[in-house]
């Protein structure tokens, strides 16, 4: 791949009728966690030129600009609010953003329409305002339901506000609500963690994400770490807490269709389809601080700091900081690496003849099933996607 910084970017023609995703970035945080690598500030941090309201008007700039770079305008049939703590904007704030984003684009009439949400953050009333304004789906930053577990992960939420919110949303009238989970923290137990599913499925919510906890550079967490304060994570416990995730959730009606995401068994709306679009190396525009983006085969990201973003667009210029060209070998990889960490697998068809043999070895182990001309990871091989992916690209 061509990788460059600071310059033009340039996109090639698209089918103006091909569907387009849009990723809104907040980068405001009340806290830090301490695991967190994020690209997100707290109000100590920013200087008198990134204030949320001059964010909002840069984003929308953006916006406008993005809609005349893809002019004519495509359909958005999808917008994921991500952050950052989008919630702390409230539901005027994120029924302004919205408002911004039908300015410039027109939204298909089934369009998923995303906002993540801190819990301690939220309200019936919060939940109703999205509604009205057009939100079809909420995920909520759960992590865990034992104390000492947030405690480690520096969460200001209470135990039991993530699931109070989940059923605030559902009593608002959200069909989709989904809970983050993190797991492996130190100190963490198999009881901690069955405790916490068992908050989850009482939840009723119809959807999971589930993470293994890592151990980003630069935060506080990897610095505990480092001075021997709390034990790395082990990856023996990481998979025996994944299949414990998995039997759970699975035992409750939610089936995985992405190696960290399960969904409502036999509901296809259930799954997130903004994500869907990721792995599936569609079209997405995202606007923000940091946000990255990927048309056509080019990818790039935005000037992180709210500020120098706020000044690029303020002189009528995209805040460009890197630009990606992906080579056809480029896309080939990522498409391999993204369709095998999915429940639909990857098409054989996708497979040169040495990457097939391949893929026959990693059958023959156990790693991989085929079906229907697929190649799907086994429950086994879901613990060693990464590896089994490496084993496929030979190249």
């Amino acid at each position: 791949m061509t990788v460059t910084q600071q310059q033009p970017l340039v996109l090639p023609s698209c089918d103006p009728m091909t569907p387009l995703g849009l990723y809104l970035h907040v980068p405001f945080c009340a806290t830090r966690c301490g695991y967190c690598d994020f690209n997100t500030y707290t109000a100590g941090e920013l200087g008198a030129d990134s204030s949320p309201e001059q964010w909002h008007v840069a984003l929308e700039a953006e916006l406008a600009i993005a809609a005349n770079r893809l002019s004519p305008v495509r359909p958005v049939s999808t917008v994921f609010v991500g952050g950052g703590t989008p919630s702390l904007l409230g539901a005027d704030g994120l029924t302004a953003l919205l408002d911004a984003v039908r300015r410039h684009f027109d939204l298909t009439a089934d369009a998923e329409i995303t906002t993540e949400s801190n819990p301690e953050s939220t309200s019936p009333e919060f939940f109703d305002g999205l509604l009205a304004a057009g939100f079809t789906r909420v995920s909520l930053g759960m992590q865990s339901a034992a104390p000492h577990v947030l405690a480690t992960l520096d969460r200001t939420h209470t135990p039991g506000r993530a699931v109070a919110a989940a059923r605030e949303a559902t009593a608002a009238g959200f069909a989709h609500v989904n809970l983050d989970l993190i797991y492996g923290t130190p100190g963490e137990t198999d009881d901690d963690l069955r405790g916490t599913l068992d908050a989850v499925i009482a939840a009723g919510v119809d959807h999971v994400s589930a993470y293994a906890l890592i151990v980003e550079d630069g935060t506080a967490l990897a610095r505990r770490v480092r001075r021997g304060e709390l034990p790395a994570p082990d990856d023996d416990v990481l998979a025996d807490r994944y299949e414990m995730i998995d039997e759970r959730l699975c035992a409750a009606g939610l089936d995985w269709y992405e190696v960290s995401n399960w969904a409502r068994a036999g509901d296809p709306t259930a799954q997130c389809r903004h994500n869907l679009a990721y792995w599936d190396s569609s079209d997405w525009w995202g606007a923000g601080p940091g946000a990255h983006s990927h048309v056509a085969g080019v990818r790039w990201s935005n000037a992180k700091h709210p500020g120098r973003y706020a000044v690029s667009l303020r002189d009528g210029e995209l805040p460009v900081a890197m630009v990606e060209e992906l080579t056809p070998v480029d896309q080939h990889t990522e498409r391999v690496m993204l369709a095998l960490r999915r429940s639909v697998g990857l098409p054989l068809s996708e497979l040169d003849s040495e990457e097939r043999v391949a893929a026959v070895a990693t059958t023959d182990a156990g790693l991989t099933v085929l079906r229907d001309d697929r190649v799907v990871l086994s429950n086994r091989g879901r613990l060693l996607a990464d590896g089994v992916i490496r084993q496929l690209l030979v190249h």
